[in-house]
């Protein structure tokens, strides 16, 4: 049983830290854990790099791609001469180059204007497969832009700090989060665990913690997540000298239904012990005006002091 319970426990974030102060999950959700001497191709994910990367350079590689090919091909042009291609008139190198070019940026988006035409077979069959290369080239493109605006997005915003709050008649470590944007989410799960070092070990420990409320039905608001510190909680009768020495790192997990792209959006963050005010309760964000309810998100961290239970 122990055994088991042992593999439950395992997050698959390691047990034993390099280094104090190590963090499993940084505060954006991303694991704060980098992989080293994996061969080049083995590595390589296009596909992945291509729809997760930032909006500017994916533009930029686009862009860089498409320089890159018509350049390409326009040497073709040149080195198999550009008295193949009609309706030309550069008489220097870099004019034929640049004639060449923009036949080239024509051939590949199928637009051919007309003025300049391939003639002869070693141009007619370049032509034939950069049109080819284009069709392809675009389709993939079309592809890689629908991915990245189809793929699920969540900007669910954290509180920067958690706290340690009398609840009931003991006490309780709090969260909060916010959705900022307009799109409904539904049903959202909420998972919350610990991690540790042992006692007298460099050894860590993980645990799932009980929540007062795991799930929500809507979302519209601001939802503060409590564990309460009984006597069944692995975090009952810590000190805050305790949280810093045995480098306590809380991990939280969201789960959601988007309303708007009927997907399953997922969420994370993570808190260290100097991220966490003890003896302190969140203030309320919300106020009633002209019959709706306002949430101060801006207030987010807004916190008053409270005696512990």
């Amino acid at each position: 049983m122990k055994e088991k319970e042992k593999k439950y426990n395992d997050f698959g974030l390691g047990e034993k830290p390099e280094t104090d102060g190590y963090r499993a999950v940084n505060k954006d959700g991303s694991f704060n854990i980098v992989k080293t001497n994996i061969p080049f191709f083995e590595k390589l994910n296009f596909f992945h790099n291509l729809v997760t990367m930032s909006w500017s350079h994916f533009f930029l590689y686009i862009l860089i791609g498409y320089f890159v090919i018509n350049i390409l091909f326009a040497s073709i042009y040149v080195a198999i001469g550009v008295e193949n291609l009609t309706g030309t008139s550069g008489n220097t190198l870099l004019q034929e180059f640049t004639e060449a070019f923009f036949f080239s940026a024509q051939t590949i988006t199928t637009l051919g204007y007309g003025r300049v035409a391939p003639i002869g077979i070693p141009a007619n069959i370049v032509a034939a497969i950069e049109s080819m290369l284009g069709l392809l080239t675009f389709a993939l493109a079309t592809g890689l832009l629908y991915g990245r605006f189809s793929k699920s997005r969540t900007k669910i915003k954290y509180s920067d700090i958690g706290v340690i709050a009398p609840y009931l008649d003991i006490n309780g470590f709090m969260i909060r989060v916010v959705n900022p944007q307009k799109n409904e989410l539904l049903e959202v799960n909420a998972d919350l665990s610990v991690s540790f070092c042992k006692k007298d070990s460099q050894l860590r420990e993980f645990h799932n913690l009980e929540l007062e409320r795991d799930m929500v039905f809507f979302f519209p608001s601001v939802w503060t997540i409590v564990h309460p510190i009984d006597e069944s909680s692995p975090l009952y009768q810590m000190t805050q000298k305790e949280f810093q020495e045995r480098d306590v790192e809380f991990i939280v997990m969201l789960k959601a239904f988007d309303e708007s792209s009927s997907q399953t959006l997922y969420s994370r963050s993570s808190y260290k012990a100097n991220e966490i005010v003890w003896g302190a309760k969140f203030t309320y964000l919300g106020e009633h005006d002209d019959g709706k309810l306002n949430i101060d998100v801006s207030g987010l961290n807004k916190y008053e002091k409270y005696k512990l239970q």
